[in-house]
């Protein structure tokens, strides 16, 4: 994430630069240093963020698991599953999708920022 889109996710969620810091337990000068691209925008601030904007919105349709999209045949052996949180399986480590098994948060993170399953839920 860099500071364009750390911008435009705090105007989205409807927060001033200091409400975003109360919500995420930093200071303002933490964010105002995100903002103007003073400091990189670590990964765990990126997922509080989108988290954040997908729980946000309200949800008139039900969610379709990740495992039923992708028809995936170890769900019962992945947090996913266990957790029953098919959206949320770009938030959760140790997911078995062969795209992002065995990576770490920061490339996990980025290649479900492409997956259909998390683009899905930020429209």
């Amino acid at each position: 994430m860099d500071k364009l889109e750390f911008r435009k996710s705090r105007k989205r969620l409807g927060k001033t630069q200091k409400q975003l810091s109360e919500l995420l337990g930093m200071s303002l000068k933490t964010i105002h240093s995100y903002e103007q691209g003073w400091r990189t925008i670590p990964t765990h601030i990126e997922r509080q963020l989108y988290f954040l904007l997908i729980q946000q919105r309200g949800r008139n349709n039900p969610l379709t698991p990740c495992w039923d999209k992708k028809q995936c045949d170890q769900k019962e052996a992945c947090p996913a599953w266990e957790f029953q949180s098919g959206h949320l399986c770009w938030f959760l480590c140790g997911t078995l999708c062969e795209c992002t098994q065995d990576k770490d948060n920061k490339s996990k993170l980025s290649i479900c920022r492409e997956c259909e399953i998390f683009t899905s839920l930020l429209d």
